[in-house]
């Protein structure tokens, strides 16, 4: 009889397991039972352009022609109505909601429009990193990767006041990603995780990041044709069904959910309803922390009887 073969063990950082039936015994502050992460990604004007110097145009949106070789005016101005008219929607409903968000910001578009991070800044919101154009890291060699973090942390830091103490690669990142953040040194958190519905601490380099894990489900981008949502109580409700399930498991067990936005895409005015909607129903609620990415961090490294987190100086080979 054949011998069955089996396929070869998983990569050493590949962990299906996770916290299992012993998750860590951690409260949010003022015994909230979840945490609530509004991420405001902000992309326009670091989306592909040959009008911006780059080597094609953007393709991904709602409707699109793809233009090649010449600079595309239509999708750029679908871009722009994110921060022209997305920005100030969203803006007004995390006010009236007294909630406050992390804004996931790309470098090049905070250096186009540094009066959006102001803006942020001053309601109370933080402004992580996204990169510093909207695009993959994967396949990045260190030094250009390192470019990319200097860049990102530069613009960000010079319109914010602070540099990011976050970050967030456009879904791939490369094998190399963690360490370089560790290396960089002003880095408290990675959200490029997708994998639990909790924090969890990660080892990169001589330094702990704590990876905050992220969503595509509850997240707008499931506007797109195909991606599930078409109207603006779509998003509601689905988001709303997230929060329940979470809601009724932070009874126990600590739990997070992140809310992803766009500019662009819930800030339509078909669609915006969507998110008031789902904010006024976590206002109902007792027990819930609205909180910025660097917050929930900070106070899960608390949680875990960790020191302080303090930022370093970047290393000299980090050049802008």
């Amino acid at each position: 009889m054949t011998e069955p073969t089996f396929p070869p063990p998983p990569p050493g950082d590949r962990d299906f397991r996770g916290y299992g039936t012993h998750p860590p015994a951690i409260r949010w502050p003022n015994d909230a039972r979840l945490a609530v992460s509004i991420v405001v990604n902000v992309e326009e004007g670091a989306e592909l352009s040959l009008g911006s110097g780059d080597e094609a145009n953007e393709f991904i949106y709602e409707a699109v022609e793809r233009v090649e070789g010449s600079r595309d005016l239509c999708m750029e101005s679908h871009y722009d109505y994110g921060p022209r008219r997305g920005w100030p929607r969203i803006r007004k409903l995390l006010a009236d909601y007294q909630a406050t968000a992390t804004l996931n910001a790309c470098g090049r578009a905070i250096a186009w429009s540094p009066w959006l991070a102001e803006e942020a800044v001053a309601d109370g919101h933080e402004v992580s990193a996204h990169g510093w154009r909207w695009e993959r890291q994967v396949h990045m060699a260190e030094p250009a990767e390192r470019q990319v973090i200097a860049r990102a942390v530069a613009a960000i830091g010079q319109a914010a006041g602070t540099p990011p103490v976050g970050w967030h690669t456009r879904s791939a990142t490369s094998i190399n990603t963690r360490r370089l953040l560790t290396e960089h040194g002003g880095f408290l958190y990675d959200s490029n995780a997708y994998n639990d519905d909790m924090p969890q601490l990660h080892r990169a380099g001589d330094r702990d990041l704590v990876i905050l894990p992220y969503a595509f489900d509850t997240n707008d981008m499931r506007f797109q044709p195909g991606g599930g949502f078409v109207q603006g109580d779509d998003f509601a409700r689905y988001c709303i069904a997230a929060f329940e399930r979470l809601y009724a498991e932070g009874a126990s067990e600590p739990r997070m959910l992140s809310i992803g936005l766009h500019l662009r895409i819930i800030g339509r005015p078909g669609r915006i309803g969507g998110l008031e909607a789902f904010l006024a129903h976590v206002a109902e609620k007792p027990g819930v922390w609205l909180a910025r990415r660097d917050a929930i961090a900070t106070a899960w490294r608390a949680g875990l009887g960790l020191d302080p987190w303090m930022p370093r100086p970047p290393l000299s080979h980090f050049e802008v």
